[in-house]
């Protein structure tokens, strides 16, 4: 029995409408399996790769390199089994007069961040999913919420799923008091006060996974488990010389380099993606708050915190990208928790490798 699929523009993050298809990676006549990187597009975030959700042939590229299109438009169709080139003409014909692209009228209507004032200063938090035991996602030095895009969607298919701004981050407050990483884990204490949450798991990148860690230090009672994702605290070395460089760099050419260290494909750093960070930088209060916090994370090259001990307390994963140019894939060694290694990603694994990272947590978190 032949099934003729379509593949479409994913959406990835709440603010896409659009994406520029970039490279062809399949070409028409190319099996397929399920996973498989079809091609890549670019967003005004990030760029990445479409992965086919099925199996079978590429039978038909509709879109073309360099051609902008919004999200759910037609991309390719795949056949599973046989089908003459007329079904496909029919196909393609009634997917293309019956598309509707998303209004800003419908997206108003969908969820939005959320913000308020926690434990005295402005926090930026935005919640997807419902039920089962909450997950927090905290992300790492210099992000904010977006760094979940790829993950916060998926993962929310099973629990109420809540990722926050960090204070000095994203749309957050800027100012710390101590900027270290017990004023961190208590917003987010703070945080899970503020929405009734008694118990949560957590989930962390860098120096999230440092603040989750620490979390766990302080108020074991409150975890249910940990993930973390090339953390902050589980070994001694670091890039200290990205750190610095990102603190310092104060216009694009400055920028770039560094950014280009947290992918093991660094064309993924877009000029949006560095247009964004900057303004970031610039805004009040930025600066002094990241110099804080690297301060407190690292002397050079070594790492200030050492919570490898915490692991005991909690079920845990452990997810790294081998080609980690910030913190070392070496440091998830000789650790007694389920560890995903993936080769090829870099430090931001959990965007370079969303698929893999999503399916590891789902089933560790179904387990825990």
């Amino acid at each position: 029995m032949s099934q003729i699929h379509t593949l479409t523009m994913p959406k990835w993050g709440l603010s896409m409408t659009e994406g520029r298809v970039d490279t062809w990676l399949k070409q028409e006549g190319d099996p397929i399996s399920k996973g498989d990187e079809v091609l890549d597009v670019e967003t005004d975030k990030i760029s990445s790769s479409v992965e086919a959700p099925f199996s079978g042939v590429l039978r038909r590229v509709v879109a073309k390199p360099d051609e902008t299109l919004p999200v759910g438009a037609l991309l390719a169709v795949v056949v599973e089994g046989e089908a003459d080139e007329a079904a496909i003409d029919a196909v393609v014909q009634r997917f293309q007069a019956e598309f509707v692209a998303e209004g800003n009228a419908d997206q108003a209507q969908g969820p939005a961040p959320q913000k308020a004032e926690v434990a005295g200063q402005l926090l930026r938090w935005f919640e997807l999913g419902e039920g089962g035991t909450p997950l927090v996602l905290v992300h790492g030095f210099g992000g904010d919420l977006n760094n979940w895009l790829f993950n916060h969607p998926a993962l929310a298919a099973e629990r109420r799923v809540i990722a926050l701004d960090l204070p000095g981050h994203g749309e957050s407050a800027k100012a710390l008091q101590r900027g270290d990483l017990d004023e961190l884990a208590e917003t987010v204490l703070a945080l899970l006060d503020h929405l009734g949450i008694a118990k949560a798991h957590l989930a962390g990148h860098s120096m999230g996974g440092a603040v989750c860690l620490n979390i766990a230090r302080m108020a074991p009672q409150r975890v249910a488990s940990l993930s973390l994702i090339a953390s902050v605290g589980l070994g001694e070395r670091i890039n200290g010389q990205y750190l610095q460089g990102f603190v310092a760099a104060a216009n694009r050419n400055a920028l770039k380099p560094q950014m280009a260290q947290l992918f093991a494909d660094p064309a993924l750093v877009t000029r949006q993606m560095l247009e964004d960070m900057l303004k970031f930088k610039r805004l009040e209060g930025v600066d002094g708050a990241l110099r804080q916090l690297a301060s407190g994370l690292a002397e050079g090259d070594t790492q200030r915190h050492d919570l490898r001990h915490v692991l005991a307390q909690q079920p845990a994963l452990v997810i790294w990208g081998g080609k980690d140019a910030i913190i070392p894939a070496s440091h998830a060694e000789g650790l007694d928790v389920e560890v995903l290694l993936v080769p090829e990603a870099g430090h931001m694994v959990q965007m370079e490798a969303a698929e893999a990272v999503n399916r590891s947590m789902l089933a560790f978190l179904r387990s825990a």
